[in-house]
């Protein structure tokens, strides 16, 4: 059931093929590993989008895409899940990030005069750049890592239901 509605909202692997920004990778598009939907592939581009989401690079979803056909997990998933960070969630996300990093560095993290904006993150960036890459740092491999075991866990479970309905039914014939 997830595999399938996964599918149904998945672009294409023609039209990712054939995007202009990953004409560079070449016949690297065309492992069919980075389009199925298995348990590794899944579980493994979950955590490369989750990972790349949180490292406030520009063009994460490039980022993504070369992490995705270098451990050869499923492209269009690794990069869909980049956009956990827009422009609606980066503030909060990167704030958080941020006083992660302050925390793990026990530097007092700034907040009397926060505002969720870009001003306020470019003047501050001389002073909150070290918390805030590391907190990122941390944020992205801990949902990585999470997100990895979350989704191979829920995938067996979900085989697991199937294979105990399947002999139920056998049972009753």
């Amino acid at each position: 059931m997830p595999k399938k509605i996964i599918k149904k909202y998945m672009p294409d692997h023609h039209t990712i093929k054939e995007h202009k920004y990953l004409q560079f990778f070449g016949t690297l598009l065309h492992d069919g590993n980075l389009w199925h939907f298995n348990r590794r592939s899944v579980s493994g581009a979950f955590a490369v989008g989750l990972f790349c989401a949180f490292i406030p690079l520009p063009m994460q979803m490039i980022f993504a895409a070369a992490i995705a056909i270098t451990v050869r997990v499923n492209l269009p998933i690794s990069v869909s899940l980049v956009w956990l960070t827009n422009p609606i969630t980066m503030p909060p996300i990167f704030y958080a990030s941020y006083k992660v990093g302050a925390f793990v560095l026990g530097q007092k993290a700034l907040t009397s005069d926060y505002k969720p904006t870009a001003e306020w993150f470019s003047e501050q960036l001389d002073y909150i750049w070290e918390p805030f890459l590391l907190g990122s740092l941390i944020c992205g491999i801990v949902s990585a890592l999470l997100a990895y075991i979350t989704i191979r866990l829920l995938w067996r479970l979900h085989i697991i239901r199937h294979i105990k309905e399947r002999r139920l039914r056998l049972k009753s014939k």
